[in-house]
């Protein structure tokens, strides 16, 4: 499946996003017939050129009424204004928001990721001004620019078939910033209510650089990652650029590429140390682990206090048969006590089987890949000890031919 990551080092904000996302290469003129079915009645225009921050080149955004883009070049998008410059245009109800979304033209998928990213900050708001989210008036977030960037950027995922979208921690910068409220710290209330449960920081500007729109993207659709997924092949990297210029760059970051899914079971490793057992207990307590559901089973010889030789005990397994196997540890071995260490992550290659033809009979071989790339062959081990000890000849043989045949292109799959 497709995914992005947002690299939010200099914040997020919903013209940021949508820089990002043409430059990743959602053509201007899909996004612009795509919101025409929106049918927002103030006239409006989408400007985006091309920038450079601190050396990045990136796409700037902005969303202009028609009758201030003379006074308004230069300027771009903050729900609270902060990283682009104050509107004052028409203020808007959830309820009229909803109406105006599910009323056009619009896919469903569209809708339903809009709606969303607006029920957020609906949310959010309302607990802050102590309303139903229903009744919240919306200011800034009620101006044409912010519709357009939160529609708009649900239009971009789709025209981008993206899935999944991950985020880092987040760049809130500090200090104050005027609203239609008042005088408000940094961030907004708003903003903080929707990054709760999110890593954020504040660096490098006293500035307002993550705003309520670009926090509801995150907090409506995004799942916190330290990092960039190791599960995820990147096939572009895109920047959308913020109006200030600082002494970082002002830009957001977006990883754009493949997401290869894991079963999404949690796993665990359990170790031990054991120095006074009778090693002949250890292959009757293999057998125990691997038929109540371990992955795999090991011991590694070390050496503990006072160089008394000994042997630590690995066991892997998923979360439901976890205390199942610990329970036969302790039962079966001298040990009182087990490390339990959460296996974050996983990097697996792609496996399947194909079968080849040699003149000692047919071999089943493990076809292992890794982005793509073919990483391992490995003739299945009971295959080629029937056939060797079948025709009284070397394993190895075996083994050896069933590899020339596969890189041949003797396969029968």
């Amino acid at each position: 499946m497709k995914a992005v990551y947002l690299e939010c080092m200099a914040g997020i904000s919903g013209n940021m996003l949508l820089g990002a996302f043409l430059q990743l290469g959602v053509p201007q003129e899909h996004l612009v017939q795509a919101l025409q079915k929106l049918n927002i009645p103030e006239p409006y225009e989408i400007r985006a050129e091309n920038v450079s921050k601190n050396g990045i080149q990136a796409v700037h955004l902005e969303v202009l009424l028609l009758q201030d883009a003379h006074e308004m070049h230069g300027h771009g998008h903050g729900a609270h204004h902060g990283e682009n410059g104050p509107h004052s245009h028409a203020h808007r109800t959830m309820k009229a928001i909803r109406e105006m979304i599910l009323s056009s033209d619009l896919s469903e998928k569209v809708k339903s990721t809009a709606l969303s990213i607006f029920e957020r900050i609906a949310a959010a708001e309302g607990k802050v001004h102590g309303c139903p989210p229903d009744e919240v008036h919306f200011h800034e977030v009620g101006a044409v620019d912010s519709i357009v960037d939160i529609v708009g950027t649900a239009i971009c995922l789709e025209y981008l078939e993206v899935d999944k979208v991950f985020v880092s921690s987040v760049n809130t910068g500090s200090g104050y910033v005027r609203c239609a409220h008042g005088l408000m710290m940094v961030p907004a209330p708003a903003t903080a209510e929707l990054l709760k449960g999110y890593p954020t920081y504040q660096a490098g500007a006293e500035k307002e650089l993550a705003t309520p729109t670009g926090a509801a993207v995150v907090a409506a659709l995004a799942e916190h990652r330290n990092g960039l997924p190791t599960e995820m092949e990147v096939q572009r990297i895109a920047y959308g650029a913020g109006r200030w210029e600082l002494e970082i760059p002002n830009v957001l970051r977006i990883y754009y590429g493949e997401y290869r899914e894991t079963s999404g079971k949690r796993r665990f490793l359990l170790e031990t140390n054991i120095d006074d057992m009778n090693p002949q207990i250890y292959g009757y307590l293999y057998d125990r682990l691997l038929r109540a559901g371990a992955l795999d089973v090991w011991t590694t010889p070390i050496y503990m206090k006072k160089n008394r030789p000994a042997q630590m005990l690995s066991v892997l397994v998923e979360a439901e048969c976890r205390e199942t196997c610990a329970e036969i540890v302790l039962a079966e071995t001298t040990s009182i006590g087990l490390r339990i260490i959460p296996i974050e992550a996983r990097i697996e290659a792609q496996r399947r089987m194909e079968r080849v033809k040699t003149r000692f009979g047919e071999v089943h071989c493990k076809v292992s890949s890794y982005r793509g790339r073919m990483v391992s062959v490995t003739p299945e081990y009971e295959d080629c000890r029937r056939l060797a000890e079948q025709g009284q000849i070397p394993l190895k043989t075996v083994q050896q031919e069933a590899l020339c045949k596969f890189f041949d292109g003797s396969i029968d799959s």
